[in-house]
């Protein structure tokens, strides 16, 4: 009996497994030779992200929402579920909360009945608009607690408070992911993040849309990149528990982005610049000295490699007719 317990394979619950982040994490996690299971309520997930794996012997699929509690046996818990654009976010805004605060809850639970460990997807957002730069795991940040995007920041930083709480009070193993911006394949042409927005523009000839003096900076890590940061911590000693920034420290303006997306789609489309949104972030990067240190990692995919891949996806879905052309 000990030896076949030694040999069962371990099996790891993604939330938000047909979303973005979650459907590469699932495809990683599969290679690796584990067991997923891959839950979503498909609010933003799709079935079309997952859907390579879903004839797989080790992949099973189960439409739940978070804000249930979930009754299953998992070794490991990956908690991405929640939507991480403005756009679909700040359409429910309340239930947004619900989905970071009563899913951190009722994930917590089941890592405490399982014993399982658990690894939280928080956000840079947690930061706001950043007084300190570039950002640190130790910055509190600087967060409007009753603004438009208040229903993902806050409900992030609540969740952080519980993950923390559960290890003290309960010993729980816990990991905690700052994720900064990430781009790819697989996005979702309407979620509003500037990368998608670009290039769908760009790809329709349309004038680029451009909030503010288009000064105002990010950080664009490449999806595989930043599923590699997630599984490296998850894979770290009990003792390391984040909070951990993952993402990409070179900088870049909203206008050299669109730049190079102009450039690398051949696009004949302007910039048309609009006010800049309530609580937008003028500067966002991530200081990942302790994700060099306790990870071993670091992107290795540049801007424009990852940019050439995410306008293939994207020219491609458009000649499919998964966007509007």
């Amino acid at each position: 009996m000990a030896k076949r317990q030694l040999l069962r394979r371990k099996r790891v619950l993604v939330t938000g497994g047909a979303g973005f982040l979650g459907s590469f994490l699932c495809e990683r996690l599969l290679a690796e030779g584990y067991d997923v299971l891959c839950a979503d309520n498909f609010f933003t997930g799709t079935r079309d992200n997952i859907a390579s794996m879903l004839g797989h012997q080790r992949f099973e699929l189960l439409r739940h929402d978070v804000t249930f509690p979930l009754y299953v046996e998992v070794d490991e818990i990956y908690n991405l579920a929640c939507p991480a654009s403005p756009i679909h976010y700040q359409h429910d805004p309340v239930q947004t909360t619900k989905t970071s605060v009563h899913g951190a809850i009722n994930m917590l639970g089941l890592a405490k009945r399982t014993g399982a460990r658990i690894l939280q997807a928080s956000t840079s957002e947690i930061y706001g608009d950043p007084e300190v730069h570039p950002q640190r795991e130790e910055y509190w940040g600087r967060v409007n607690p009753i603004g438009p995007r208040s229903c993902y920041d806050e409900g992030k930083r609540c969740a952080e408070t519980l993950f923390f709480d559960y290890r003290r009070q309960h010993r729980l193993p816990i990991k905690v992911a700052r994720i900064f911006n990430t781009y790819g394949p697989r996005m979702q042409p309407d979620d509003g993040r500037v990368v998608s927005n670009f290039i769908i523009q760009a790809l329709r000839d349309e004038p680029i849309t451009i909030y503010g003096d288009g000064q105002q900076t990010r950080s664009f890590c490449y999806v595989e990149d930043m599923i590699d940061g997630l599984v490296r911590l998850m894979e770290t000693p009990d003792e390391v528990t984040g909070p951990v920034n993952l993402g990409n420290p070179v900088e870049f303006t909203m206008l050299e982005l669109a730049e190079a997306v102009i450039e690398l789609t051949g696009s004949s489309s302007k910039l048309e610049y609009r006010p800049l949104p309530q609580d937008d972030p003028r500067q966002r990067r991530p200081d990942i000295s302790l994700a060099r240190q306790e990870l071993g990692w670091q992107p290795e995919v540049p801007l424009k490699d990852g940019l050439v891949r995410t306008v293939a996806y994207f020219r491609n879905l458009m000649k499919l007719g998964g966007v509007p052309a």
